[in-house]
């Protein structure tokens, strides 16, 4: 909601406050100001002035040589290049000095040879958005009524130094949707009196009963629905102050019939709307659901097939208008009409927003019914309507309104105690100042027994239960002014579970190997929803998806880092390390939903090491994968624990990829996606992991135990063995950790040979292995007795051979 300062003014005394202390008091007391605007900040130097010569250019053809008075000894001459300049014209003029929006100055300038000594203005050079401007002044400058007043201020005439106040309006404060309603709400805060319009206007002889009858057919859907008939309407522009208030407002200047209809729905908030009498073709109104099928053609000349559910007003046969939303075409004021049906209504918000809905159609009328309007101003919007049409379209208004009404509307009564309030808000407030706020805000209250018996106007339809009306207290009362206490009760400090420390664990050490981390979506198609799965299961389906590309829930994580991978290398980012933690979703026959389970997962392609100046690099590979997930399995404890597989996955690298096992369960796989895979994805070599992060949290880790540096010298035999090509490097290294006993500390790979002088089907594994004892000096005889043990264990379980 845009509210003007100025117009503020018309229904409160504003002494005193200025714009900015005006939109902290409204922010402070519960209705938040996201901005305060004044167009005419950034302009200087600009006057109304008058066109009194105008005459073609000598040497272009689109620009005229214009003598403008601007309130100065001497005329000044301006060449000006809009197409609508005439004699006789009142506009805006910058004057040489002057600085328009953008800080753009004017100069002295020479046009095809011709001296320019300013700029004639169009309204949005002076700031006003294109939308808003007069369709008349939309394609050339803003021509001022002829009773404007020469060398005065021209953005004080066009009210573009008024400060306007953008209001950030909850669903429950409809009431603030109207220029009374915020009138009301500041009244309250600053403790001032509320100004309401008068109304009063003289009728014609004639009777609006003897024009028009009213039939509402859809009592629930429109309970109230008021008509007044307003002849020998005269169509023409509106007061220059009110097409100001509107452009301010956000609505754009049409005709004086039009804008005093939305001027009334800005000061009132209750919508209105204007129909040619004369093009009804009827002497009745109904207001009925729409026939299926029916069609018809709105304001904006879009033709609409109405639902049966659509709510319309009719001339007795065809629709007229879409209830609440926005007329029809067949019945719109233009510039011949004569004399107007004036229809202000109460329909139902949820009848209002479902056909909004249905046809893809907002308006500033639609907004209000749907949160609600006041049913008290409707009748009240109507008079005060047809009093500016009496005074700015000369309308003759007829005796009466014809009304049809079921709607019963009473006061909400609601009831609460100091005692409550005080004890609610931490305060101790008297029953004065409680009694003094709901006075401010125009509540009717009876006090008894300390108990506040409060009658809410209709127009705050928010408020209907107690906690309400300690809302309304505490917010007047001021949220700055409540004491500040800390909670009661047993402290219990705040700590992270076990399982939360091991997932910043994972993400800290991620992160710190180098990877981003990714949120991907968890809906997929129906063929990526199983790919990569850890465990196999149907895939789950939505019911209403929102396109086929997510219309199922995921079992893994990798498809959408791929994808994401993908979209980064089409993007020149060729090297790309992300990870994710987030959820899977498994199918439980034996439940309605799925259960989630946790999984890291891991994209790695591109370069891993890149070093221009000492010429290094180092491309990713399934040994960097998997480095980093020993890595993490240091960091959660459970390394010791931990073995890999060589596997078979369909969608990975049949030969570069392994399960991983903790304590013999697979908990994940690491390795490359299968080189078809990666060309259908346009990557290079490209390098995943997933791994159940419930399963791998879950493992308890071991205490930490320190122990001492050794004192004592370390001693290292070195062997290679010659195994069949089936047996793996992890399995003869399990083997030789097991037989080494408590001497062998440690056990690593160094070489692999597989060549013409190693016999077909087998290789060569070196190993290094380290001997040591904490405690003493190792004896020769003591490190070649467990070194035969390794030795005899290799050959006996996987046939290993000492190679000569």
């Amino acid at each position: 909601m845009f509210v003007s300062y100025k117009w503020l003014q018309d229904y409160v005394d504003l002494e005193g406050i200025t714009p900015s202390e005006l939109g902290e008091k409204i922010t402070r007391s519960g209705i938040e100001v996201e901005g305060i605007e004044v167009k005419s900040d950034a302009i200087k130097n600009v006057v109304i002035g008058h066109v009194v010569e105008r005459e073609q250019h000598p040497d272009a053809d689109k620009l005229n040589k214009c003598q403008v008075d601007v309130g100065e000894e001497e005329l000044v001459q301006i060449i000006c290049g809009a197409p609508n300049v005439e004699k006789g014209q009142k506009v805006a003029v910058a004057k040489v000095g002057a600085v328009l929006p953008g800080g753009f100055k004017i100069k002295k300038a020479k046009l095809r040879g011709e001296a320019s000594h300013g700029m004639i203005c169009s309204l949005q050079e002076l700031g006003v958005e294109g939308k808003m401007v007069p369709k008349e002044f939309a394609e050339g400058i803003y021509v001022f009524p002829n009773d404007a007043v020469v060398g005065t201020d021209a953005l004080e005439a066009l009210s573009l130094d008024d400060a306007v106040l953008e209001l950030g309006l909850t669903p429950n404060r409809s009431d603030a949707l109207s220029m009374l309603g915020v009138a009301y709400e500041v009244a309250a805060i600053l403790g001032r009196e509320v100004k309401v319009p008068e109304t009063s206007y003289n009728t014609s002889s004639e009777k609006a009963s003897d024009y028009i009858s009213v039939k509402i057919e859809a009592e629930q859907e429109n309970p109230l629905y008021l008509a007044k008939v307003i002849k020998n309407v005269q169509i023409g522009p509106s007061p220059l102050w009110m097409q100001n208030r509107l452009m301010a407002a956000g609505i754009r200047p049409h005709n004086n019939v039009v804008d005093i209809t939305n001027y009334v729905l800005l000061e009132y908030g209750q919508p209105l709307h204007a129909f040619d009498y004369d093009r009804l073709n009827s002497k009745e109104i109904v207001v009925r659901l729409a026939s299926d099928g029916e069609v018809m053609t709105t304001l904006d000349d879009a033709e609409r097939k109405l639902l049966p559910s659509n709510l319309v007003i009719t001339n007795g046969n065809e629709p007229i208008a879409l209830a609440g939303v926005m007329g029809g075409a067949n019945s719109e004021v233009y510039e011949a009409t004569s004399t107007v049906l004036l229809e202000s209504a109460y329909f139902a918000g949820g009848s209002v927003r479902a056909t909004s809905k249905d046809h893809g159609l907002r308006s500033e009328a639609s907004a209000r019914f749907e949160k609600g309007v006041d049913p008290n101003r409707v009748a009240l919007a109507a008079e005060r309507a047809a009093q500016l049409l009496a005074l700015y379209a000369g309308g003759d208004v007829l005796e009466g309104t014809v009304e049809a009404s079921t709607l019963q509307v009473e006061p909400a009564v609601v009831s609460i105690t100091l005692d409550e309030v005080n004890r609610r808000l931490g305060t101790s407030i008297s029953e004065g100042e409680v009694e003094g706020i709901f006075d401010r805000l125009g509540f009717g209250v009876s006090l008894q027994n300390s108990e506040f018996t409060v009658t809410v106007p209709t127009r705050r339809g928010d408020i209907t239960i107690p906690e309400d009306l300690l809302e309304e207290v505490a917010r007047l009362y001021g949220y700055d002014h409540i004491p500040m206490t800390l909670p009661m009760g047993e402290a219990t400090p705040g700590t992270l579970t076990k399982y939360q420390e091991k997932r910043r664990i994972v993400r800290r050490t991620l992160e710190g190997a180098g990877l981003y981390q990714a949120v991907t979506y968890s809906l997929t198609n129906e063929t990526k929803a199983t790919q990569y799965a850890l465990v196999k299961s149907e895939p789950v389906k939505l019911l209403m998806p929102m396109s086929e590309e997510r219309s199922n829930l995921r079992l893994s994580i990798v498809p959408q880092l791929l994808e994401a991978a993908s979209y980064n290398v089409a993007r020149k980012n060729d090297s790309v390390a992300l990870y994710e933690v987030g959820s899977v979703f498994i199918k439980d026959e034996t439940e309605e939903l799925p259960f989630e389970v946790e999984h890291i997962a891991g994209v790695l392609t591109g370069l891993w090491t890149n070093h221009p100046w000492q010429g290094e690099k180092k491309e990713v590979d399934f040994f960097v994968a998997k480095g980093i997930l020993e890595a993490l399995f240091t960091k959660l404890g459970v390394a010791p624990y931990i073995d890999y597989q060589k596997v078979n996955i369909e969608g990975m690298h049949p030969g570069r990829t392994a399960e991983i096992l903790l304590n013999e369960e697979i908990i994940g796989f690491v390795g490359q996606i299968h080189p078809d895979v990666q060309k259908n994805l346009d990557l290079k070599d490209t390098y995943v992991f997933e791994l159940n992060a419930g399963t791998l949290f879950g493992e308890d880790k071991e205490p930490v135990k320190y122990t001492t540096i050794p004192r004592y010298p370390s001693i290292t035999r070195d062997i290679a063995l010659v195994v069949s090509n089936e047996v793996s490097a992890g399995e003869i290294k399990s083997v030789i950790n097991a037989a080494g006993g408590k001497l062998l500390k440690e056990v690593n790979v160094f070489d692999l040979y597989e060549g013409e002088h190693m016999e077909e089907g087998k290789k060569s594994v070196a190993f290094s292995l380290t001997y040591v004892d904490p405690e003493r000096t190792l004896t020769d005889e003591e490190v070649v007795k467990a070194h035969t043990k390794v030795l005899d264990a290799v050959k006996d379980k996987v046939g290993a051979e000492l190679r000569g």
